[in-house]
């Protein structure tokens, strides 16, 4: 199911066999949160890289539903994608309705934020619409703890996801998985004893793999740092090891040299949205006044379609005049950066050459003659 092929350091090389295919890791994958990663097809995704995509179960549970996607084939079928699919709980969507949610031991309800509809979302509801998806790796419901949370605080939560996180075990035991996995997640906000705590109990469930989630909630980088440092050492060996929503290429960075296997974030799609574009000097924005007579292409070491067939200028008026060839190439270019990082990494874990590469890719971040 998981192979470590490589090590350099703490930092894996590794392969995860799903049911629509293998997907190499350190691996990144971007966020299809309707059914589509926004701004780019499927064969274009294939064209940056991306071995696996994210889908929100909490999103296509309410529209179109998850009934009317288990009809149409699942969700592989329904946006044509060939490829791995990893669905998250809907934890964190319900996490971000703040007062408009009610939780409890039970399940947590809330109204819909599309038509106003009571909505229930329990452990074994949670399983059930990740099954109708038929999604490659599902994901336990957990709940996603505040930040800050006082130690008691942190503890509550961390007991209902351990309470959730056995209930979606059980609801998943009761079916026949077809190669598909069920990934735990660590919850324990900033606590590292509580976080501890989270991963043994999962690990005494036990699961297809293990998930850092709660973090990049609003915490300071270093708080997020120590909790990687304190949890990643401890999670099983043989396992894949995820980190949620995080993030930055730095961050993606920093989490390969401690251990970690899979990212997801919205970043790279959503900031090529607004014309913030990664590139090897680092971040170019492209909405920047200079940027109207920059006939360069964005990054002379990037081979996307983006970079190879526009310039600077080019993106600068597309996006001042809201076209959509603009989005689809800025969200091309940021995909393809992130999946070449990706590239970029497994290649250094198997030659042991990990830090090296580290060095060279921060004094590239750190030559950023962009203005602020």
């Amino acid at each position: 199911m998981f192979e470590v092929l490589a090590r350099c350091g703490a930092a894996r090389r590794g392969r995860l066999t799903t049911a629509s295919g293998l997907v190499e890791t350190p691996a990144f994958m971007p966020c299809g949160t309707y059914g589509t990663v926004k701004a780019m097809t499927p064969e274009g995704l294939v064209a940056v890289g991306a071995q696996i995509i994210l889908g929100n179960s909490f999103h296509l549970m309410l529209r179109p539903g998850d009934e009317r996607i288990r009809e149409a084939g699942g969700l592989h079928a329904f946006m044509n994608w060939p490829g791995p699919i990893l669905t998250d709980s809907g934890g964190f969507q319900i996490w971000s309705l703040g007062e408009l949610r009610q939780i409890t031991e039970r399940e947590a309800v809330f109204r819909s934020p599309i038509n106003g509809d009571r909505v229930h979302l329990s452990p074994e509801r949670s399983i059930e619409v990740q099954r109708n998806l038929g999604s490659d790796v599902l994901m336990v419901l957990d709940e996603c703890t505040t930040y800050p949370a006082t130690p008691a605080e942190a503890r509550a939560s961390m007991e209902l996801s351990m309470l959730w996180a056995q209930r979606s075990r059980a609801a998943w035991d009761g079916h026949e998985p077809n190669g598909r996995k069920l990934f735990g997640i660590v919850q324990g906000g900033m606590h590292e004893d509580l976080r501890r705590e989270s991963l043994g109990r999962l690990v005494e469930i036990g699961f297809d793999g293990y998930a850092l989630g709660g973090l990049s909630v609003g915490e300071p980088k270093a708080e997020m740092d120590a909790v990687l440092c304190a949890i990643a050492p401890h999670m099983p060996l043989h396992r894949p090891r995820y980190l949620m929503g995080v993030g930055t290429p730095a961050d993606i960075l920093r989490a390969v040299t401690l251990g970690l296997d899979m990212f997801d974030c919205v970043m790279p799609t959503r900031h090529a949205r607004n014309g913030w574009l990664f590139t090897s000097r680092g971040v170019v924005k492209i909405r920047h006044a200079r940027q109207r007579r920059a006939d360069a292409p964005l990054d002379a070491d990037c081979a996307c379609y983006a970079c190879t067939g526009f310039s600077r200028a080019y993106l600068h008026h597309l996006d001042r005049c809201g076209e959509v060839l603009g989005a689809m190439l800025m969200t091309t270019h940021n995909l393809h950066y992130y999946q070449n990082l990706m590239a970029q990494l497994r290649q250094a874990i198997e030659m042991g050459t990990l830090p090296g590469l580290a060095k060279t890719l921060a004094e590239g971040w750190s030559r950023n003659d962009e203005p602020g």
